[in-house]
């Protein structure tokens, strides 16, 4: 019977599978993500016994990539960016060359051609969003700063990557491969124009999603939603997220994923981006499955032991070569050793974007069916690490800080930004408030001690915006105020305040040992995310402690009071 009905059948194997196995991952503490693989293995080809149709899978796959890259826009925010641009950028961009260049010496090691060796190598270079997310989330860092900065890092990697897919079909011919059918290549056309001819069509395309798209699509999704009909609003974001990457392949000439991504960056733009995120999830989740699976549906297991010295020097590039690259960049670009490790561990993988590059190296017949393979058992093999990864940056950090001499020379290496400037009057040096963190609660605090003129002295891990209050006249240190010398040099000794009012409250236990073993009498405020994180604090005698739910509840509560009271006075005066 179910040769009849191969959509249905392709569809129940690839969800049946993909649960039990992420379940069993998920039970063995591995990213779902690997089970997801392990089940498109089982019922690929490759394997014996029940095999799905391909053909189909690789079809519910596009739809997996249209939905992903959807969601990848629905969340993009260029401010997010902005704000880590000096490390991500350059970081990124020269990690992603690194990386580039260690695949393909490895390729044309193996004898592969030039353009095989440059997909091979792009592949290897780019992490996976979905397993970093995970991987923050889990560890409650997806908002500190070094977690905004990895996040920044790949959004720039995503970018990098999406600039390639429209470029790579057009030089697949110069590059050895054949270029696809849809590109009408004259044998006589200088590549230069046909580069361009591509890039002004993906201008295009941009340009009528800035102009028309920002306006006409957020108006249509408020249109829906009026309706006060939620299946209608579900599939307004649907359609708009399919039927965009459809247009945009069958009038511009785009790629499916850039059409996907561009139509949830102008949706973002709606006031409703929010529920729309959260009304299209569980679909595009269901078919982020679909995809995982037929990616591993390609993946022949066999490479494992007819090539594991390639497997085994994939894996090196992966998970050491590119993280120990970023390491280096980061420390270059003068950020702390605890941020070059966090970043090094985020990108100690790869996923969704090298699974979409090595799709399309076979496809332009540029890169061998092995290097798919090859990049497949990379990437399982390093998602399925990357947790032991993650959880080694807590001794390599533990170690850097008992090594004065390599503390000295990783975190604070020459970094005007790590002393205040000689130039600050004392009078700003004694009975001032420290404050720890200057994100949207620091910043508010900040605004009120100005507008009361009480001095202070920031202590923030973003260097970019201590470079920007120290041009705006405010004293300000870069660093991690868990290390003692950050808060030395906010001259912690004299300060009357401590005020942490950052989200990262890993450190907290430190600033408090080292407030109070230089300054016994100084008093502390901070902010808290639990009930039982306050409470531990409070045992420790922590100081006056704030947590969002219960101020919220607090002001809401004062004006609910306030109000009724007064409805209530008028109401009397009224009846009088």
């Amino acid at each position: 019977m179910h040769h009849d009905l191969p959509l249905i059948t392709t569809i129940a194997a690839a969800l049946g599978s993909g649960l039990a196995f992420g379940f069993i991952a998920t039970k063995l503490r591995l990213p779902a993500l690997v089970g997801y693989l392990a089940a498109g293995i089982l019922i690929g080809p490759a394997t014996p016994g029940f095999v799905a149709d391909t053909a189909l899978a690789g079809q519910l796959a596009e739809i997996g990539v249209m939905l992903m890259m959807f969601g990848v826009g629905l969340h993009f925010s260029l401010d997010d960016l902005w704000e880590v641009r000096k490390v991500a950028l350059p970081g990124a961009v020269l990690q992603i060359g690194a990386a580039t260049a260690m695949g393909m010496g490895l390729a044309h090691w193996w004898g592969w051609s030039l353009g095989g060796g440059l997909v091979f190598g792009l592949a290897l270079s780019v992490a996976s969003t979905v397993v970093l997310l995970r991987a923050l989330e889990e560890r409650g860092i997806l908002d500190t700063f070094n977690g905004r900065i990895a996040v920044g890092w790949l959004v720039v990697e995503d970018l990098v990557t999406v600039i390639v897919l429209v470029l790579l079909p057009p030089l697949a011919g110069a590059l050895g491969g054949a270029a696809p059918a849809d590109i009408h290549t004259d044998p006589d056309t200088p590549l230069w124009q046909t580069v361009a001819f591509t890039i002004g069509q993906a201008a295009a395309f941009i340009a009528f999603m800035m102009l028309v798209g920002r306006k006409l699509f957020p108006w249509l999704l408020w249109q829906v939603a009026r309706t006060g009909s939620r299946e209608l609003f579900t599939l307004c974001v649907i359609a708009a997220a399919v039927g965009i990457a459809f247009a945009a392949t069958k009038l511009f000439g785009i790629s499916f994923a850039l059409g996907a991504f561009f139509a949830g960056m102008v949706l973002r733009e709606s006031e409703l981006s929010h529920r729309a995120a959260n009304e299209s999830l569980p679909l595009r989740d269901a078919f982020a499955v679909l995809f995982f699976v037929s990616v591993g549906m390609l993946f022949e297991p066999a490479i494992l032991v007819q090539q594991p010295l390639h497997v085994l020097a994939v894996l090196g590039i992966i998970v050491l070569g590119k993280s120990l690259a970023a390491f280096v960049l980061v420390l270059l670009l003068r950020y702390p050793a605890k941020t070059a490790l966090m970043v090094s561990a985020s990108l100690a993988q790869i996923g969704e974007f090298s699974f979409i590059l090595a799709g399309l190296g076979i496809a332009l017949q540029l890169m061998p069916h092995e290097g798919q393979s090859l990049i497949l058992a990379g990437a399982i093999l390093s998602i399925a690490l990357n947790p032991l990864i993650f959880a080694a940056t807590g001794p390599l950090e533990r170690r850097f800080g008992k090594n004065s001499l390599l503390a000295a020379r990783f975190e604070r290496s020459a970094d005007p930004l790590a002393e205040l400037p000689m130039s600050v009057p004392h009078e700003k040096l004694s009975g001032q408030v420290v404050l720890v963190g200057y994100g949207r609660v620091g910043r508010r605090i900040a605004a009120q001690l100005a507008s009361r003129g009480i001095p202070y002295v920031v202590a923030e891990q973003n260097r970019e915006l201590v470079d920007q209050l120290r041009q705006q006249g405010v004293p300000a240190v870069a660093g991690n105020a868990g290390e003692p010398a950050v808060l030395i040099q906010a001259h912690i000794a004299r300060a009357a305040m401590l005020v942490i009012a950052t989200p990262d409250t890993f450190h907290v236990r430190a600033m408090l040992e080292t407030a109070r073993a230089l300054n016994p009498d100084i008093r502390t405020v901070m902010r808290t995310h639990s009930d039982e994180e306050a409470e531990l604090l409070r045992k420790e005698r922590a100081g006056e402690i704030f947590m969002g739910e219960d101020e919220l509840a607090r002001g809401m509560t004062a004006y609910v009071v306030k109000t009724y009271g007064e409805h209530r006075a008028q109401h009397e005066h009224a009846a009088h």
